[in-house]
């Protein structure tokens, strides 16, 4: 029999079992990571979710059922619009809906105000005044002016898009990977995940544009056979750039087999921030303004009527997209001005050469990286389009004039690749979410930065300034320096140089910090024996995300002195000696001088332990010993200007004023779904009210009033209640359910009150032939239980007779005395009963035991016994008491292998 020990043990071996499995094949992730890629025109948002029934990654649609949604916020009326709904009031209140936001992030008023004057943006934005950061701050006007900063608005417009990806997924967005191009400098960034913290968005990294589609490439690709030289040239609405990367693959060991893992690493890459599709679209504009100037005759510019140029773009953008097809394209814009329609129409040549000098300046990026590489253009595999403006048939045949090729790489969606790529980053990246397909990604810095060190006794040379990030270092990277230095000083971090610098950037500086506490450590051990010259220790972080900062500092001081310790017996043989003279440096987890210092005497003492056996206490001797302490510095950020980040302050009234709006849009959303849901039900109710069926169910009079009630407040909901509050559709459709509910139940049990009888009926027959089957094949079920059954089908039978009666008698008017609720209730309740008495399980047959032949079981034992005695006349008295031992042994053991 199993002993209780034994059992404990298999149950402890099964709970570690079911854990081992558990952690081998971990249970489908509830949550879902998403990738969103916010550019200057539109944002698009792709989802990976593993749920059984989807799509892996997709991408998430909006409210209107389009991939990609405009990049716009609004403010009109009190309310606050984003998306498809802000651009819906573009041509009508163009001072009023905000648009490239991402491109204010760091950038001073002048240098913004200039932006958005060339773009025909004639919002209202002034200089921050609540810091001395001095950056371009958005004033809505309207309804309670507000000002917001580049920060907050882009939170907004993120905020909307986890939305998106949440609605699409059925799920909570757990982590996201937000797309940036690769001119976006350290503060930028910086920028945006402030934005992305504002939004409550846990961001995993900041991935470039060009590394988003290198993934969506390589993904499905084999680079075993060979690797090659990918050209990704990207043309978006503002900016144009070209990515070089290149795909290969390599050997790994997994589960004990070698497999082939492919891996890109992008070797550079080259940009122009200034040169996109808008400036095609803005060379229309001015060719379009300029005729309908010549139709006004009056002198006029509608250039200077904001209303105006918001109507002439955006029909320009739907002109721009038929040349791209066709040879000609018309433009029409309704009461452009002054109540005056705008016709006219266009040619693709007349298009082409309006732009002639975009063609050539588009060209530099692919120039420049090839030149930069040394690769000539045989030596690229493909040049993969990406970006809408790539469409436009002369840059392509621009492009391919210049490599001479027949054909350009269209594999990727020029549209949806990038951030479809970063969503298999946001994957592998995420805890919660892995994916079987494997590319390694080797990114690097588009801008390479050095260390600036000012502080008293510093000299300004080469030590002072010094390169300590190479321009496309690997994302990412920790970095070190030492400098020999015994007071407080200052560290600037800024780009390389002048030439390569985020568009409108005011200095080549981005950060600024004050290192304190040297001056105090150096104070306090100077007068002890110091080995060597006091040095300050920095510690520097690129990150994934492509930012760069002094994540801390320490100083490190040596010295050498005297120590008391146990005199060796030179008697004794030690394998081990102790060193006169041991160098020891502490590890970043010793924090202060204290702990260091009790590890080196520690040290000390136990090299002259080893194998001494003597308890002679020979006293003491004096040791030279050198200590390292490390003594945590200050760091505080002194960044000032435009580089300078929200201030906690700033950043928690931000927060303020952005829970405050997403209350007010939940309000408002509830608002109007009560209010379509009021208007729904009154028109539905008043087309049943009309149908011949209801009036077996209500008097006349009883629908006359419910009609009358529904006018009442149908006309309330188009007067009075246009501008109401959501507790007061509320209200006022409770009202109405409370007449019309009861109408309405009545005329669903006219039809589900005799379904639900027929089916009671049905089965109380079939209750009989299960009765019967029971008292003729299963003889051995209780004859009480059986009886109950009986009893209790009895009951619902006379139940369903009685209230049938009393339901003759009632009118349909009046409430019905049962339900088919009651009735399938009933039929649950008796089907129970019989469920339970049909799982009472059939006896086992008892077995008697054959009995054992007494006489023929005591022979046996003797010739046992015998036998034992001859072996052990043989063996001796010990063999056969081990013999006696493996025995009881061996019969123990398998007792136990028959219990498992």
């Amino acid at each position: 029999m199993p002993t209780r020990e034994g059992n404990t043990i298999l149950i402890r071996l099964g709970i570690v079992l079911s854990v081992f499995l558990l952690l081998l094949y971990p249970l489908p992730s509830q949550s879902a990571v998403c990738s969103i890629d916010l550019g200057t025109e539109w944002l698009k948002v792709a989802v990976v979710n593993l749920k059984p029934g989807q799509s892996p990654i997709s991408v998430a649609i909006n409210e209107m059922s389009k991939r990609k949604t405009p990049s716009l916020v609004a403010f009109h009326s009190g309310t606050r619009l984003i998306g498809e709904e802000a651009s819906n009031l573009l041509a009508r209140y163009p001072t009023k809906v905000y648009s490239h936001l991402r491109d204010l992030f760091a950038k001073p008023y002048d240098v913004a105000k200039k932006i958005l004057n060339s773009l025909y943006l004639n919002y209202q934005i002034v200089p921050e005044s609540s810091s001395s950061r001095g950056v371009a701050v958005i004033e809505t006007t309207g309804d309670g002016e507000q000002s917001y900063t580049a920060e907050e608005m882009v939170a907004m417009l993120l905020k909307y898009a986890v939305g998106l990806a949440e609605a699409h997924a059925k799920a909570k967005v757990k982590d996201c990977v937000l797309t940036v191009p690769p001119y976006m400098g350290v503060q930028e960034r910086k920028g945006l995940l402030a934005a992305a913290e504002l939004a409550g968005i846990n961001v995993l990294a900041l991935v470039n544009e060009h590394s988003g589609a290198a993934l969506q490439y390589g993904i499905d690709k084999d680079f075993s056979n060979g690797s090659r030289h990918v050209i990704f040239y990207d043309m978006g609405a503002s900016s144009t750039y070209a990515a070089l990367v290149y795909f290969s693959a390599y050997n790994a060991k997994e589960f004990g087999k070698t497999v082939s893992i492919n891996q890109f690493q992008v070797e550079d890459v080259k940009w122009d921030a200034e040169l996109g599709g808008q400036n095609m679209e803005l060379r229309l504009v001015e060719y379009f303004a300029d005729e309908f100037n010549k139709q006004l005759e009056t002198g006029f510019d509608i250039r200077t009527s904001p209303k105006a140029m918001a109507k002439l773009k955006k029909q320009v953008k739907r002109t721009k997209e038929i040349l791209s097809a066709n040879t000609m394209a018309p433009i029409s814009v309704e009461s452009l001005y002054d109540d005056r329609d705008f016709r006219s129409t266009i040619s693709r040549e007349k298009f082409e050469e309006l732009c002639a000098d975009i063609w050539e300046k588009a060209l530099t990026p692919l120039k420049e990286v090839l030149e930069h590489s040394g690769l000539k253009t045989d030596d690229i595999y493909a040049v993969e389009l990406i970006g809408g403006a790539t469409r436009v048939p002369k840059l392509q045949s621009k492009l391919q004039e210049f490599l001479g090729r027949k054909e350009l790489d269209k594999h990727l969606d020029a549209d949806e690749a990038i951030v479809l790529g970063a969503s298999l980053h946001a994957a592998n990246l995420s805890d919660g979410i892995k994916l079987n397909r494997k590319l390694g990604m080797i990114d690097g810095s588009s801008y390479g930065f050095v260390l600036e060190l000012d502080g008293p006794d510093l000299l300004r040379d080469e030590s002072t300034r010094q390169l300590i990030v190479p321009r496309m270092k690997k994302l990412p990277s920790k970095m070190f320096r030492s400098i020999i230095h015994s007071k407080d000083f200052d560290v600037s971090l800024a780009y390389e140089s002048e030439g390569l610098v985020p568009p409108g950037a005011a200095s080549l500086t981005f950060a600024q910090y004050a290192v304190s506490g040297l001056t105090d450590a150096s104070e306090k051990y100077a007068p002890r024996n110091l080995s060597s010259p006091i040095k300050a220790n920095l510690h520097f972080s690129l990150s994934r995300s492509g930012t760069f900062t002094l994540e801390r500092a320490d100083a490190v001081i040596e010295i050498t002195e005297w120590v008391e310790v146990p005199r060796k017996n030179l008697t004794v043989d030690n394998t081990t000696s102790a060193s006169g003279n041991i160098s020891v440096e502490a590890g970043p987890k010793n924090a202060s001088e204290e702990s260091n210092d009790k590890s080196q005497v520690d040290d000390g003492i136990g090299n002259t332990s080893i194998n001494d056996n003597s308890t002679t206490d020979l006293g003491t001797e004096k040791k030279l010993k050198k200590r390292t302490f490390r003594v945590p510095l200050k760091i505080t950020e002194k960044t000032t200007g435009p580089a300078m980040s929200l201030s906690k302050e700033s950043f928690a009234d931000a927060q303020r004023k952005l829970e405050t709006l997403d209350k007010k849009d939940e309000e408002r959303k509830r608002t109007a779904e009560l209010k379509n849901n009021l208007e729904g039900y009154i028109y539905t109710t008043k087309e049943k009210l009309e149908s011949e069926e209801f009036e077996k169910v209500s008097s006349s009079q009883e629908r006359q009033s419910f009609s009358k009630k529904l006018e009442e407040v149908q006309e309330w909901l188009y007067t009075d209640g246009e501008d109401a509050l959501a507790s007061e559709f509320q209200e006022r459709l409770d009202m109405l359910k409370a007449i019309g509910e009861p109408i309405f139940f009545r005329y669903d049990e006219l039809t589900a009150r005799p379904a639900a009888v027929e089916h009671a009926q049905q089965y109380l027959t079939e209750l009989q032939q299960i009765i019967h089957k029971w008292e003729t094949e299963k003889s051995w079920l209780p004859r009480e239980r059986i009886d109950e059954v009986l009893s209790e089908a009895e009951k619902m039978k006379n139940w369903l007779n009685d209230k049938e009666d009393e339901q003759k008698k009632t009118s349909l008017f009046s409430k019905p005395i049962f339900t088919s609720e009651e009735v399938y209730g009933k039929i649950f309740n008796l089907q129970d009963k019989v469920a339970s008495v049909n799982r009472i399980p059939k006896p086992k047959p008892k077995v008697e035991k054959p009995v054992k032949n007494e006489t023929e079981s005591t022979g046996e034992k003797s010739s046992s016994t015998n036998s034992s005695s001859e072996e052990a006349s043989q063996n001796g008295q010990t063999a056969g008491a081990s013999e006696n031992s493996a025995d009881e042994t061996e019969t123990t053991e398998s007792e136990t292998h028959d219990e498992l």
